[in-house]
């Protein structure tokens, strides 16, 4: 582990100011009981050899770093580099956190995973570890995202999860955590609630990015083997934030620009976008400290982006404190950037992304030409089969683009 890592957070959970766990007092002893749970199996020879043996016998870990040669050239300039966090079982990076958080439950005697889901990827990647480990499984998500993610639906209620609509308010990521946090509220002696990013109450936002940790590990390796160098920029798309810092660790202590893309939606006006750090402030959230996305009284705002997993008012607290002390620029691509990356990568590489991940390939796209000689690395941190419908239905198939 860096030796960032190794001192971020602090013991209360704070990378400086932000982060933290402000918490009602009926949660307080069982996140105190996670905390220690995860202080005392991180450690653990065995919790770590399972772990590895699961992420190479059942999710296929190591994922390869892909060179993107015809977007490259189709863009000029800077040569792309993609971490296929597609290919991890289930299509998305969230398996990564998700089966380590499934050992945790069983570690700590849980009978049931539950969690809110954007996207869906959490979702599906949580009652995929539910099965595996023989649990039950509840995962909450607004009623936006579930028409807009049915394939993933299909998958997360295959699988043996309970699929709970969320309805009230904006009805899509925000409101899924808040309706899973009161659901666990009652559950919370036999649940382990599986925050899906690093966001949340301590020991979450450090806990998933340990559990990510092995993208930017993998990752740093295999750019270094292919090419006898290290990227000279990383960058990721930020919601939540957890496939970024997974890559983010890996090349933290390095002399590397790292770039998060926040989703700029369709505007710069309030509502119609959800870029935290680039429009936020200071606030609390979810029980955490962090930036947020203000309305005029002070809650945190409605949003928008065509990216369901990234459609949140917030963003986790090591994001806020990395952007505080300048070690990552955070950026943004909007809408019409993000789907003309989703239709590009399909075209020249063969490769359909999440509209998450598009983001990420937009940010890449249009930075390329401005850095020839230079080498770009993203993570392609999920695959699009759960956009197609979407995008085609809205978008068609990008003819003309």
């Amino acid at each position: 582990m860096s030796a960032y890592m190794k001192s971020h957070p602090t013991r209360e959970g704070f990378f400086g100011p932000y982060g933290g766990a402000m918490l009602p007092p009926p949660l307080e002893p069982h996140f105190a009981a996670i905390r220690e749970a995860y202080d005392r199996i991180s450690k653990s020879a065995d919790f770590i050899n399972e772990l590895r043996y699961i992420r190479k016998h059942f999710q296929g870990r190591p994922t390869p770093v892909s060179y993107l040669k015809n977007l490259s050239g189709q863009c000029g300039g800077a040569q792309i580099y993609a971490k296929r966090e597609d290919l991890n079982h289930t299509g998305a990076h969230k398996l990564n956190h998700c089966m380590a958080e499934g050992l945790l439950a069983r570690f700590m005697g849980k009978k049931k995973l539950m969690a809110e889901t954007g996207a869906g990827q959490h979702g599906v990647a949580l009652a995929t570890a539910a099965a595996y480990f023989g649990m039950d499984c509840e995962i909450h998500m607004g009623e936006i995202d579930i028409a807009k993610e049915a394939p993933n639906v299909t998958r997360m209620k295959l699988l043996g999860a309970t699929v709970v609509p969320v309805g009230f308010g904006g009805r899509s990521l925000k409101e899924a955590v808040d309706s899973c946090f009161q659901s666990y509220l009652s559950q919370a002696d036999t649940a382990l609630f599986a925050i899906g990013s690093v966001v949340g109450p301590h020991p979450f936002p450090m806990m998933v990015r340990d559990f990510q940790h092995v993208v930017g590990v993998e990752a740093r390796e295999q750019f270094l083997e292919m090419t006898g160098e290290l990227p000279d920029m990383v960058a990721a798309c930020v919601g939540g934030g957890s496939n970024a810092m997974g890559i983010f660790s890996g090349f933290i202590d390095d002399d590397v620009a790292l770039y998060g893309v926040e989703p700029c939606g369709t505007s710069s006006k309030l509502g119609e976008h959800a870029a935290t750090i680039t429009y936020g402030e200071d606030g609390d959230i979810h029980g955490f400290r962090t930036m947020v996305l203000k309305d005029a009284e002070g809650n945190p705002a409605p949003v928008h982006t065509v990216a369901s997993g990234l459609d949140y008012p917030g963003v986790g607290p090591e994001h806020a404190f990395l952007h505080r002390s300048g070690r990552v620029t955070y950026t943004g691509a909007d809408d019409k950037e993000a789907l003309a990356a989703f239709y590009a990568l399909s075209r020249h590489e063969g490769i359909i992304p999440a509209l998450e991940s598009a983001h990420a390939v937009a940010f890449a796209m249009r930075e390329a030409k401005n850095h020839p000689g230079k080498s770009i690395l993203i993570n392609l941190s999920g695959r699009g089969d759960k956009d197609i419908d979407y995008v085609t239905e809205i978008h068609g198939f990008g003819d003309g683009l």
